[in-house]
């Protein structure tokens, strides 16, 4: 199989032929289970994780955040993210800023700052997340076990008025 690339040089187009054959992965989210999380959400990896489609310079999923309260709580990671609202209202938490983010809107989240989206209303918030590069985020771990930094404590405290951080485990 010949794929045809086009690269731009000099403001001239040249088509590039390469022999490389690829085969296509597909992730149907109706068919990735995901994970639920104590902070009231379920994460479903599209690429990485336990996703079929491993890239390495990023990782892709689908966070469904429960009404009122659900959240991806205040942490931080090394790679550079956006989260990106389908559905839904929620408080955003960037840093020491804070806004309300809807249906349509992507944020962008730098490397190393703190961050949490907590879904404000009374509908499930969707989401899309893409952060590179590609790899585990520690955060998923601490939150499952319970030792997820606290904002203000082990952590940079939560802009003023924020949605309190869910730092509680799954209740056994």
């Amino acid at each position: 199989m010949a794929l045809i690339s086009i690269c731009h040089r000099n403001s001239a187009f040249f088509a590039k032929r390469t022999t490389e054959a690829a085969s296509m992965i597909i992730a149907d989210l109706s068919n990735i289970a995901g994970r639920r999380y104590p902070a009231r959400r379920l994460t479903q990896n599209i690429a990485g994780g336990a996703s079929p489609i491993q890239a390495s310079h990023f990782c892709l999923g689908f966070v469904t955040l429960d009404p009122h309260g659900g959240q991806v709580p205040w942490h931080n990671q090394e790679q550079e993210e956006i989260y990106f609202v389908l559905e839904g209202t929620g408080e955003m938490c960037l840093g020491q800023e804070r806004t309300t983010l809807s249906a349509g809107q992507a944020v962008y989240i730098p490397p190393r700052v703190f961050h949490q989206l907590t879904n404000t209303g009374s509908v499930p918030l969707k989401m899309i997340y893409c952060y590179g590069p590609a790899g585990d985020v520690e955060h998923w771990r601490q939150e499952l076990a319970g030792t997820l930094p606290r904002a203000g404590i082990e952590a940079p405290p939560l802009p003023e008025g924020a949605q309190p951080q869910h730092t509680e485990r799954f209740s056994e």
